[in-house]
């Protein structure tokens, strides 16, 4: 089902009924957390639960539960229909704001805690089934927005539920009682909403349940640890979730100790965050151009390190000042830089998590998808309780809250850059990203020709040094490149082409270990379900024009017969990278920037149909009946 843009997908019942569950429920859970712990701080005196303390332990308990039940929680998503467990998951949100309305009624905060921890439970259980809800309803082109609409609807509603439960609560007399009412308002409609969410299979109904969370937790993540691009996405995702809770964890004394401001200044932040994070989530769609572009990863990564640093400096320029009130705060231009900074941070964080989220549902495999997500949620939560530690031994050791957040900033550079040389494949699409966006005005024509799943050749002509860049940023799905072994020589792309596990190939005279060798890698790509790409010609084009095409494929097909996809490159003959007028990367700004360069592509043929004469018809058809858009 095709839709102009991501937000098209609330006007469909596959996305909107689940898109406005998950917004009530994430609401709810904040409202009445958020509401409990302005309750105990400045209503109720308990010598057993100081004031000080209420918002980190009440924090704790609604976070235990995702360490105790997330192992679980995915083998159900996994064995039953997930939109029987959402539905159960809301009646669930109803029973527990039942008892909490008798909690607030009673004042009793024994019975708040205990639901506090039950709406954890809550949470625990929706967990998985949210994010393995997705790639069953959405295709590739439309998992990024989808995502991104989820992400921004999330911190949406974690921030609407604590201005509306703070607001609540304050109210005199009766603050508790129109809590209670909401809160069991928005249960209620939750209710109503998953009642429309569309059936969604089980993907393992035959799996056994193990209920014991320790054992089942250890085997979750050695299910993740079984791919390990996907299980290093999973620590990514919850190194952010470590870093928003360092900030966030901070904001109140930064507001206070820092900035000088009062409440209001605290809620600003924590808005501007929000805000920020929900609108870089929405991006991820628009800079992928609607595909899983995980080349925004490394982006993210480095937009968060600038612009944390940069808040350190901007917060330690301040003058001096007293209270504060939200008005004169913001009427301040020191403040503008500062407040532009956590909001940029924030934009870079959700450009930095959406794709790494769609790219675990993406490469994750159907049967295990949600056990998969249970296992991110478990790290996620020790990643927080990691952040909220190493934020309390610094502010113990005497550091300042600004050199606290410079800390957390060069922390993620060092841990971005990590993860990155772990899995180069970010980086990779990242510099791909760079050259198909600010070098060339990149075009993909027929992209639906791609194969999504499945092993596959590309066959395409050879114009330029750049080629095996430029046609990464054409799939989503990783491309392994059969190229000369010469080129491995060539300074700058010769380690990105060794970083991209490119195939070097000699000819069988020239070197018969390296051609033999090329042909076995080649043939266990493919056995492994992947994409290869070859360039037939057997090297750069000198002249601009089709060389005659070598027959190594057959011998590919001839073991391993997959389909065959024609591609061709368009205008990059001329460029900076190709060897017009002698060689090439001689001629610095060649023909400028922005030169719109398209790749064509051919629907696939079945392997009895190729023979190198007809691959070389079809690439040479594409390059003659394909605009060239300049």
């Amino acid at each position: 089902m095709s839709h102009p843009n991501q937000f098209a997908l609330l006007g469909q019942r596959r996305f909107a009924p689940f898109f406005w569950t998950q917004f009530l429920g994430a609401g709810n859970d904040n409202l009445f957390k958020f509401a409990v712990i302005m309750l105990v701080t400045y209503q109720l005196r308990l010598e057993w639960l100081p004031a000080g303390m209420a918002a980190s332990v009440i924090g704790a308990v609604f976070i235990v539960p995702f360490l105790l039940l997330s192992a679980t929680s995915g083998q159900l998503a996994d064995k039953f229909d997930k939109t029987h467990l959402i539905r159960f998951v809301k009646w669930l949100e109803l029973a527990i704001m039942a008892l909490a309305a008798w909690g607030f009624a009673q004042q009793s905060v024994p019975v708040l805690l205990v639901c506090v921890f039950l709406m954890g439970v809550h949470s625990a259980l929706f967990g998985p089934v949210k994010f393995a809800y997705l790639p069953q309803h959405l295709n590739e082109r439309e998992l990024t927005g989808g995502n991104g609409m989820v992400e921004m609807g999330t911190f949406v509603s974690i921030l609407l539920g604590q201005v509306v439960g703070g607001l609540l609560v304050a109210v005199p007399e009766v603050g508790s009682f129109y809590v209670s009412v909401v809160c069991l308002a928005v249960a209620a409609l939750g209710c109503v909403t998953a009642h429309w969410v569309p059936p969604t299979p089980a993907t393992d109904p035959q799996l056994r349940i193990n209920w014991n969370p320790i054992s089942e937790t250890w085997r979750n993540l050695r299910l993740a640890h079984e791919n390990l691009v996907v299980f290093r996405s999973l620590l990514g995702i919850s190194w952010m979730w470590f870093f928003g809770a360092a900030f966030v964890s901070l904001f109140p004394a930064f507001a206070k100790d820092v900035l000088h401001g009062d409440e209001r200044v605290a809620s600003l932040l924590l808005v501007l965050f929000s805000v920020g994070v929900g609108v870089g989530s929405l991006l991820c769609e628009v800079l992928g151009r609607r595909h899983v572009e995980i080349g925004l990863v490394p982006l993210g990564a480095i937009g968060m390190s600038i612009f944390s640093i940069d808040l350190y400096f901007a917060s330690s320029a301040l003058p001096a000042a007293s209270s504060l009130g939200l008005a004169e705060f913001i009427h301040q231009s020191a403040h503008w830089r500062l407040m532009a900074d956590l909001a940029l941070l924030a934009l870079f964080a959700g450009l930095f998590s959406v794709p790494m989220y769609a790219l675990i549902q993406m490469r994750s495999k159907p049967s295990h998808r949600a056990r998969i997500i249970a296992a991110n949620n478990i790290l996620n939560a020790l990643f927080m309780i990691a952040s909220a530690l190493l934020v309390s031994a610094l502010l113990a050791a005497g550091l300042s809250i600004p050199q606290i957040i410079l800390v957390v900033g060069i922390l993620n550079a060092v841990v971005a850059t990590y993860i990155f040389s772990l899995v180069p494949e970010y980086l990779l699409r990242f510099l791909a990203l760079v050259v198909t966006r600010c070098i060339y005005r990149f075009r993909v024509l027929n992209e639906e020709f791609i194969p999504q799943q499945g092993p596959a050749i590309l066959v395409c002509n050879h114009v330029s040094f750049i080629d095996p860049v430029v046609m990464a940023a054409a799939s989503p799905r990783p491309i392994r490149f059969i190229m000369d072994h010469r080129i491995f020589a060539t300074p700058v792309l010769g380690w990105f082409f060794r970083l991209a596990k490119a195939i070097p190939i000699a000819s069988s005279r020239e070197n018969p270990e390296i051609y033999e060798s090329a042909f076995a890698t080649a043939r266990q790509v493919l056995a492994e379900g992947d994409l290869l790409c070859i360039f037939p010609e057997g090297g750069i084009t000198r002249d601009g024009k089709l060389a005659e095409f070598k027959g190594g494929i057959m011998k590919i097909l001839q073991t391993h017969p997959v389909p065959v996809v024609p591609v061709a490159l368009q205008n990059l003959w001329g460029s900076f990278f190709s060897r017009i007028d002698g060689a090439a990367m001689s001629k610095p700004f060649r023909r400028g920037f922005f030169n719109r360069v398209n790749l064509v592509v051919a629907p696939p043929l079945a392997p009895q149909e190729v023979t190198p004469s007809a691959l070389q018809a079809a690439v040479q058809d594409l390059l003659d009946g394909a605009p060239a858009g300049v």
